[in-house]
């Protein structure tokens, strides 16, 4: 044989020989993974409350982030898909000249030209007995279900027309066309909104309308809707209409149909909405970033879990390395077990989360609809949050466990098993913590007064939000030494000093717990201080004692009896239209020289303002006053030029900018006289009066002469009364997110003091065989917590007063065009200083009750069992 030959086979040996030995170890892995799985599914059954810490944390903070993920998701899509009622998705729309009605006649003009496929609307709003507010739609019925209907052209075979016959469109079903054709006074609203009813009736303006449920296949959302002509009658405008929806783009014959159109309305492209969208990003942005500030909570609660488990199993995987499982198999056991409770903890997350969101999607509709007049359908979940949820759990919480993996699994096999080495090492963490949270701190320092954008201050706000926590620790640790300075010697010394050593096992449920402080006081601050100015601002812009908005066609009429009336001290006019600027919709309007001067609140202006603004005539550039939000979101100043749309090429030079918290859209005011020039329309809008008289008995006397609906009329009373009620319902969300985080860092709070107390049980009975008796034991333990609690509390008050003033100065005047004066509330704050202390001293009296029903000997063999 060749020398060749035999290094061949010699070759082949040896890999045949590599390849059975890494089989062999591949093997050995294996089983050594299995068996250390199931000493570590022992361990949980001897021990299920560390699965159940871990768990709490994952469910919670997947359960708010897929609650509100939901719910925002549901309300974007319904601006994509915003279609009309009963009906398909618009391609153009013709809406009203400004100033001018838009009348049905053109509908009709329009239909008998061959443009079947379009929908006359009117839209407004209707109070019922109850004096809420309901959104009504009124259209032509047999429209808007035959827009949807498919051609027999675009129908080529039977199965085609079979496959439309037997979807879920609206054609047929519940839906009373007869008797809603023929003028009978009925409505049609969503099963979802029915069921809140006491009875099948409304009564919408002083008519009693009869109400029919459907399911929500029809896209109805909050709404109302009737047939056009009860909806004319109703809101007091006969012969108007909102806007005639085309479904088919106009093609070859859009000369003809701008001809019909001409003099008479305006074609406008339908955006699918990306209007609403734009002007809802701050609203979801808001909701978003509180969603996300709830799961860091939660996973704060699930890490505190994870390392509380790995360190009561310490002396356990030194014992298996000890007798010879290798740290691969310890670890990938490791792994797996922390994949296990993650997808599990995920997957009832999202079941709860998908619940959350049933229960939150109500109050976001109405803030939606209230503040932007946008509806939102009802969404459906989809199985790729569930994975994106447990993907980034996974992440977090292997991120966060890797360097304690490492740690335990290279520590010595020799090492004392009654000893932590964390203890030694936990004030370097301390300290590297801080130095990182400084390091944040400054670079936002840096950047926030350069950011314009709320995206980039809602991104530099999370630094804040990051660095907050990071700092708790160290801050504790100073704050504990300067109260053992001052702390007398024995029993309140002993205390005081061995809260110290509690830092590192608390320190994440503290650094929960704050981050849920500073969030809720911070919110509190803003919501209050908001509550604060709305009320300061409607009093001085509501200078009259009644509104009135009679239809158009009354107009004149109302106006000539009223200036006659002797009660009527003062009557004032308001135009308004909705035109755009840049794309940007926005409201055009000009009030009666006294009211623009006494009810506009004037932010900036320049030192002549009410001279020139008045003065202004054809020969003089005429000057505008723009709201707050307008001029913040369109990054305007004084003196810069604009050009709205209804006024064509007219250019106005801003002369004020006034403060406004009623309309996100944004305002212009521009002088009568310019809007007269403009022929921009001779009829108000509204009306307001000053009165000698009792005004609801005025009102009255005027409902009923002119006939006029009660949603028609308010006193300033009511309107003040409605704009709180409406500020209270666009803050409830955040209000139920806000609680619900607090409640997730109770709930992390209960379950690691739950925890440490339990692994602190030996030491306590080892202070009982020294002579301290049960009574100053239970004293000492939950002085201990609480002396925690206050400490965080403490660092929470300065935190939660600067992430407030971001809201407010940064983030709330960017994204809304608000500007806010700050408020602390005291009591607020004392409330949640009470809940923390509550939830910190439920979590120690059970351990601790269970510690005195216990025989002494058995919490001391503790220490070597």
């Amino acid at each position: 044989m060749s020398s060749r030959g035999a290094s061949s086979i010699t070759n082949k040996r040896a890999n045949a020989g590599i390849n059975r030995r890494a089989d062999k170890g591949g093997q050995e892995l294996l089983h050594a993974t299995r068996l250390t799985l199931k000493v570590f599914v022992a361990h949980y059954r001897k021990a299920p409350l560390q699965a159940g810490a871990i768990l709490i944390g994952i469910v919670l903070a997947v359960t708010l982030l897929t609650g509100v993920r939901a719910t925002n998701e549901s309300a974007i899509d319904s601006y994509g898909q915003a279609s009309e009622l009963l009906s398909a998705q618009a391609s153009n729309l013709v809406t009203p000249q400004p100033g001018k009605p838009l009348s049905e006649s053109l509908y009709f003009d329009l239909r008998a030209q061959g443009f079947h496929h379009s929908l006359a609307v009117l839209q407004g709003t209707a109070l019922d007995s109850t004096q809420h507010r309901w959104q009504v739609t009124g259209s032509d019925l047999i429209a808007a279900l035959s827009a949807i209907a498919p051609s027999s052209s675009e129908l080529q075979t039977e199965e085609q027309a079979n496959e439309f016959a037997d979807s879920k469109m609206p054609l047929s079903g519940p839906l009373p066309l007869a008797a809603m054709l023929v003028g009978e006074p009925m409505l049609v609203m969503s099963e979802a909104q029915a069921r809140r009813l006491p009875e099948p009736w409304l009564n919408l303006n002083g008519v009693r309308i009869k109400v029919v449920a459907v399911d929500e296949s029809y896209k109805l959302g909050d709404r109302l809707l009737m047939d056009i002509s009860l909806a004319q009658q109703l809101l007091g405008k006969p012969g108007e209409l909102s806007y005639i929806a085309l479904f088919d783009p106009p093609g070859e014959r859009q000369s003809q149909l701008s001809s019909l159109i001409k003099g008479r309305g305006e074609l406008v492209e339908s955006d699918n909405g990306e209007a609403m969208k734009a002007l809802t990003n701050s609203f979801h942005l808001n909701l978003t970033a509180m969603s996300l500030l709830a799961f860091i909570v939660g996973l704060f609660i699930a890490y505190n879990g994870v390392r509380y488990s790995l360190l009561k199993r310490k002396r356990l995987i030194i014992q298996l390395q000890q007798q010879g499982v290798r740290r691969a198999a310890i670890m990938i056991a490791l792994g797996l077990e922390l994949i296990l409770l993650v997808l599990l903890g995920s997957l009832i997350g999202f079941i709860l989360g998908l619940q959350l969101s049933f229960w939150l999607q109500p109050m976001v509709s109405v803030t939606l609809e209230q503040l932007y007049g946008a509806n939102i359908l009802p969404g459906q979940w989809r199985w790729q949050w569930l994975v994106q949820a447990s993907l980034l759990t996974l992440l977090a919480a292997l991120l966060a466990c890797g360097s304690l993996l490492r740690e335990l699994l290279n520590q010595p096999l020799a090492q004392s098993s009654g000893q932590l080495s964390q203890q030694r090492s936990s004030q370097l963490a301390q300290n590297r913590l801080m130095l990182l949270a400084c390091v944040l701190g400054v670079i936002t320092l840096i950047l926030m007064p350069l950011s314009q954008d709320y995206r980039l201050t809602m991104a530099l706000l999370g630094l804040v939000v990051i660095a907050i926590p990071l700092a708790l620790p160290y801050l504790l640790r100073r704050l504990i030494a300067l109260l053992q300075k001052i702390s007398p010697n024995g029993l309140i010394g002993y205390q005081i000093s061995e809260t110290r050593e509690l830092l590192a096992p608390l320190s994440l449920a503290m650094m929960a717990m704050l981050l849920a402080l500073t969030a809720n006081i911070a919110m509190n601050s803003l919501v209050g201080s908001f509550e604060i100015t709305l009320k300061q601002w409607l009093d001085a812009r509501l200078h009259a004692q009644l509104y009135l908005r009679p239809p158009a066609s009354q107009m004149a009429e109302v106006e000539k009896v009223l200036s006659q009336a002797p009660e009527v001290t003062g009557l004032y006019r308001q135009w308004l239209l909705k035109s755009h600027y840049q794309q940007t919709p926005i409201f055009l309007l000009t009030r009666d020289p006294y009211s623009i001067e006494h009810t506009s609140i004037i932010k900036q202006a320049r030192p002549d303002l009410w001279r020139a603004f008045f003065a202004a005539d054809a020969d003089t550039p005429p000057l505008a006053l723009v709201s707050e939000p307008f001029a913040i979101k369109q990054g305007k100043q004084l003196g810069d030029k604009i050009q709205i749309t209804a006024l064509g090429e007219t250019e106005l030079t801003i002369g004020a900018i006034y403060y406004d918290y009623g309309n996100p859209y944004g305002e212009v005011i521009i002088p009568p006289s310019l809007w007269h020039r403009a022929n921009l329309g001779d009829t108000p809008l509204s009306l307001a009066l000053t009165l000698n008289t009792d005004v609801t008995q005025f009102s009255q006397q005027i409902q009923t002469r002119f006939e006029l609906p009660q949603a028609l009329i308010y006193s300033q009373e009511k309107i003040k009364a409605q704009a709180i009620t409406m500020f209270k319902r666009t803050f409830s969300i955040t209000q139920v997110l806000n609680s619900l985080t607090l409640m997730v860092a109770a709930i992390g709070l209960f379950s690691a003091c739950y925890m440490l107390t339990q692994a602190r049980l030996a030491p306590i009975a080892r202070l009982y065989a020294l002579g301290v008796n049960r009574r100053q034991l239970v004293w000492l333990v939950i002085g201990q917590m609480l002396l925690m609690v206050l400490l965080t509390c403490l660092v929470a008050l300065p935190t939660g007063a600067l992430l407030g003033y971001l809201l407010i100065h940064k983030v709330t005047l960017q994204a809304f065009g608000w500007t806010i004066a700050m408020v602390w509330d005291w009591l607020a704050y004392l409330e949640l200083v009470g809940l923390a202390l509550l939830a910190s001293t439920l979590a120690v009296a059970f351990p601790l009750y269970q510690q005195t029903k216990r025989p002494l000997v058995s919490s001391l063999q503790r220490e070597v069992i």
